[in-house]
């Protein structure tokens, strides 16, 4: 069995050896945690332009430290062009810095159960513009989960809205800064990745590669909108780090941290246990909003929760299969 990242064959051994199975515990801790801590250690006055730049960053220096590890770098340099680079990278890219900012709007105004789970609904978007720009069909039990998943997303907007708002907080904050956002950020999410398929099948970009060239053009991206943008306004203002402590770093790296093991879960481990490092992810969130925060999830949090789980494992387990006809 082989499986395919951003255009680079990996086999997938059928055991895990034990530094996958530590990959996949890390980016389960790293997904269930993400939400929990930015919103603990990035205060509401942070600019967030500010700490997506920052994050990017940090990928950029990992990504180059395990590319030289590697031994990669001169191949790296030898190899590498602008015009190829800018052809891989730059619309996604561009969309990703989007994404990203989105998702920090969104982090400020949501729970972190409630923003992991809509977060979910980026399945389905890379399902729909992956079958747009690459043909790639679904099976009849992908559509069912997906559906699942739609019909999660629903309940925890209604019910995000209604718990929020009677206990006297804002409903459209609630709506047009924290459930908007992130769908909008699910649908730019769904659209790049298919996108990345795309340029990795033509370019055969490494995913290091691939992210250090989107990390780039996504911050050049977001530099240039400071230009005309409330956050660049607010820089000029107050200073690129206003509002930031130490611990604004903690969740900045987590996220970069996160981006490179992504890679390195579906290069190394296939995305079928990509899948359940998605739904341990989820109860991660969940435990740790419960603890640290003493909130035991909604009502609405609970019906919708196990519509999650279901359809993420069901989309994983059951993909779609072309069939050999009969000589």
């Amino acid at each position: 069995m082989a499986t395919k990242k951003r255009g680079v064959p990996t086999a997938i051994p059928e055991k895990a050896s034990p530094r996958v199975w530590l990959y996949l515990v890390l980016l389960t801790l790293q997904y269930g945690a993400q939400p929990l801590i930015s919103k603990r250690f990035i205060r509401r006055e942070v600019i967030v332009t500010s700490s997506v730049l920052t994050c990017e960053v940090a990928k950029v220096i990992c990504a180059l430290f395990l590319i030289a590890r590697g031994g990669g770098l001169k191949k790296l340099y030898n190899e590498w062009t602008l015009v190829g680079s800018l052809t891989a990278s730059g619309l996604p890219a561009a969309i990703y810095a989007l994404q990203n900012s989105l998702l920090q709007i969104s982090y400020k105004n949501l729970d972190s159960l409630t923003f992991s789970m809509l977060n979910q609904t980026k399945l389905f978007f890379t399902a729909l513009f992956t079958y747009i720009i690459l043909r790639q069909k679904q099976s009849t039990q992908q559509i069912g989960a997906l559906f699942l998943l739609i019909i999660a997303a629903v309940l925890l907007s209604i019910g995000e809205g209604s718990s929020k708002g009677s206990s006297g907080s804002n409903p459209d904050q609630i709506l047009f800064h924290g459930i908007v956002p992130v769908l909008v950020a699910s649908v730019l999410s769904g659209l790049a990745s298919a996108l990345c398929q795309w340029a990795s099948q033509v370019k055969k970009h490494t995913s290091y590669m691939m992210t250090i060239e989107m990390s780039v053009v996504g911050s050049l991206c977001l530099l240039a909108s400071t230009y005309k943008s409330p956050d660049g306004e607010a820089i000029r203002q107050h200073g690129f780090f206003y509002g930031w402590t130490p611990l604004t770093l903690i969740p900045v790296i987590f996220n970069a941290v996160g981006g490179i093991l992504v890679g390195l879960v579906t290069s190394y481990a296939g995305g079928v246990r990509k899948g359940f490092v998605i739904v341990s992810a989820l109860l991660v969130t969940a435990l740790l909003q419960f603890i640290f925060d003493g909130k035991p999830p909604s009502f609405y949090c609970i019906l919708a929760l196990p519509l999650v789980i279901t359809s993420i494992s069901i989309y994983q387990k059951y993909p779609y299969r072309v069939k050999k006809k009969e000589s």
